[in-house]
Parts: C-alpha cells; sequence; structure tokens
C-alpha cells in the first residue's frame, strides 16, 4: 500500500522544510510514503527547500495556477507514481502530521475513499467569532448540497483513496475543499471525517484577506457547484418560485374582477399587474426550461466522467505495473531504464 503526502505550495520557504520534516516515514498498514510538493508557480525558493528537505518528487508549475489546479495537477501527479492513498496537507504546517494515520485509517480499513480531518472550530484558539459562525454556517450549507455529515467543509487536511482521487475534477480556481466534498456526494463515494489537532498559526491566510473576501468567495463556490451538480434542482425552485407569484397575482386579478367587481369595472387599472404576471410566468417557464436542460447535461457530463475514470484507472494500472518491473530489475541487479532515472521533478508549462 503506497501513500503520497501531496504538498501544495506557493512561495513557501519559510515553513515548507518544517512542514517536510514533521511527516511520518512510517504508518500502520502503509508500506511506503512518498512526498510530493506542487510547486504553484513560487518565486522564492521553495523548490530548493522542498528538495533539501527530502521531498522524493518536485511538480514544478511555471505560473500560479491557484490552489484548486495545483491540487488537481497534484492529484493527477500521485495517480500515475502509483499512490494507492493520497493525503494532502498544508505547506503553513497548520496540521498536526502525526494525525495523518487517523486519516489513513479508514480507508486503510475500507470504510471511506475520503476522509476530512476536523478542526475543533468552536475552540480555535485563533477563529475569531464572525469566522467560527461562518465555518458553521458553511459547513451546515455544505452538508445540504452534498448530502454529507462532515463538520468542517472548509478543512484542506484530507485523505482520498486511488478510486477517490480518479473520479474528483476540479473545476473552481479558489479552492478544491468544497467541490470534492459536493463531487464525492453526489459521486456516492464514502465520506467520513475525524477530529485531528492544529499547530499555532505561522503566516495569515492567502486564500482570502478578509472575513468579507472569504464570504464572497466561498459563497460563490457554494452557488456555483450548486448549479454545476443540482441544476434541476436549482431551476426547479426559483421557476416555481416565479409561477407561484403569478398564480397568486392571476388569483387576485380574478377575484378583483369576477368575484368582487368594483363600481366602474375598468381593466386598464390592472394592466400592470397583468404585465407583471405575464413576466412571472414566462420567467418560470424559462427557468424551468433551464433546470431541464440542466439536467441533461448533467448526464452527458456523467458519462464524460465515467470515461475519464475509466482512462485513469487505466493509467494507474499501467504505472503500477511500471513500478513493478523497475523494482523487479534492481532487485535482480539490473539498472532501471534511464526513462525512471531522476529525481522526480515534473514541470508544467504555462
Amino acid at each position: 500500500m503506497k501513500l503520497i503526502i501531496q504538498i501544495p505550495s506557493f512561495n513557501e520557504e519559510q515553513t515548507l522544510a518544517q512542514t517536510i520534516e514533521e511527516l511520518p516515514r512510517f504508518i500502520p498498514g502503509i508500506s511506503e510514503i512518498e512526498i510530493l510538493v506542487v510547486d504553484d508557480g513560487s518565486t522564492d525558493r521553495t523548490v530548493d527547500v522542498a528538495r533539501a528537505a527530502g521531498a522524493h518528487h518536485v511538480l514544478h508549475l511555471e505560473t500560479n495556477r491557484g490552489l484548486a489546479r495545483a491540487f488537481s495537477l497534484g492529484v493527477e501527479r500521485a495517480l500515475a507514481l502509483g499512490a494507492d492513498v493520497v493525503v494532502n496537507t498544508d505547506a503553513d504546517n497548520q496540521y498536526r502530521a502525526e494525525d495523518i494515520a487517523l486519516l489513513v485509517e479508514p480507508i486503510l480499513q475500507r470504510r471511506a475513499d475520503m476522509v476530512i480531518g476536523c478542526r475543533p472550530i468552536i475552540d480555535h484558539p485563533e477563529f475569531g467569532p464572525a469566522k467560527k459562525l461562518l465555518q458553521l454556517l458553511g459547513s451546515e450549507t455544505l452538508r445540504m448540497i452534498s448530502k454529507t455529515t462532515v463538520r468542517d467543509a472548509a478543512s484542506g487536511f484530507r485523505a482520498f483513496s486511488q478510486e477517490a482521487c480518479m473520479r474528483l475534477y476540479i473545476h473552481s480556481r479558489f479552492s478544491y475543499c468544497m467541490e470534492t466534498l459536493i463531487q464525492a456526494g453526489n459521486s456516492h463515494l464514502r465520506v467520513e471525517s475525524v477530529n485531528i489537532r492544529v499547530n499555532p498559526q505561522t503566516r495569515p491566510s492567502r486564500l482570502f484577506k478578509s472575513v468579507p473576501e472569504y464570504v464572497k468567495k466561498s459563497g460563490g463556490t457554494i452557488l456555483a457547484m450548486f448549479i454545476l451538480y443540482r441544476p434541476g434542482r436549482f431551476f426547479g425552485l426559483l421557476g416555481s418560485f416565479c409561477l407561484t407569484g403569478a398564480l397568486v397575482i392571476g388569483v387576485r386579478f380574478l377575484g378583483v374582477t369576477y368575484v368582487n367587481p368594483p363600481p366602474v369595472p375598468s381593466i386598464t387599472y390592472h394592466v400592470p399587474s397583468l404585465i407583471f404576471l405575464a413576466i412571472l410566468a414566462i420567467s418560470g417557464v424559462l427557468l424551468l426550461a433551464l433546470g431541464v436542460i440542466g439536467e441533461l447535461i448533467r448526464s452527458q457530463r456523467r458519462l464524460t466522467e465515467e470515461t475519464l475514470f475509466q482512462l485513469r484507472r487505466q493509467g494507474a494500472a499501467q504505472a503500477t505495473q511500471s513500478a513493478k518491473k523497475i523494482s523487479g530489475k534492481v532487485l535482480n541487479g539490473i539498472s532501471p531504464d534511464p526513462a525512471y532515472q531522476g529525481d522526480g521533478q515534473m514541470r508544467v508549462a504555462a
């Protein structure tokens, strides 16, 4: 069983060495542990620090792609390296490295496909009252959309089985945390959460500069994912709201005109209401039509994702076979092919 610990990094030369140093080298049930640093276009010495600290692989992106894209490329690289389990942790050493054993345990026991490390939000010493409230509300919203029971939806300390990695497709650029959780729930992957500990903060968050910015980005991501993964319900709710408003105005017009007509009937008095009724009715029908179209597109996307899953599974199987061949050559005293030599570095152009 091979575990790859993935660390997305952007200008982390100050904290990366300590993060790598504290990572476990042995976990019961794991035969191999390798460290993969995903350098997201850093302009400092992050790459040099990663190599000097003992990272087995460095995936260097030529330009800054954002955390979500760096995570996605790192997962693809981990699969190509033959990972059976992938753990993602932050380069700022936010999470306790020894708790990685807690993350991988449900996967090793085949109880879960994805495990989320839940921070002590209420008792977190560095979370203010506003952030605690937003974390709790955001997690509650994500639980409803993703149909999971995770208590800390924003936690980046996660473990993924090989199948979960193959089924994840990241669309957003802000953060993978919410999207992967929604995908997992809607793909019927088994999701568990475990309590983990955190280290003292080493630097402010780079994903957002203020609470309003966090709310804006997180809210936009949740809304986009809701539309993407549950278009029928989203547009159906909006369409039903518009049609209900049109029905109320229509009943009111009939009641005023025919049930209790005024002394001097005049339909022109109700023209604004009738125009509003027409707008609501047309909008409701169009929104319901968008919901139907969205569900058709969603079905097509599922077929595409299943095709990509099969391709990824074939690629992972080939990577495993190649690794076994290389191990066999080494055991027999034969040097591996030159194509497999090197320090594991991979460069991705812009």
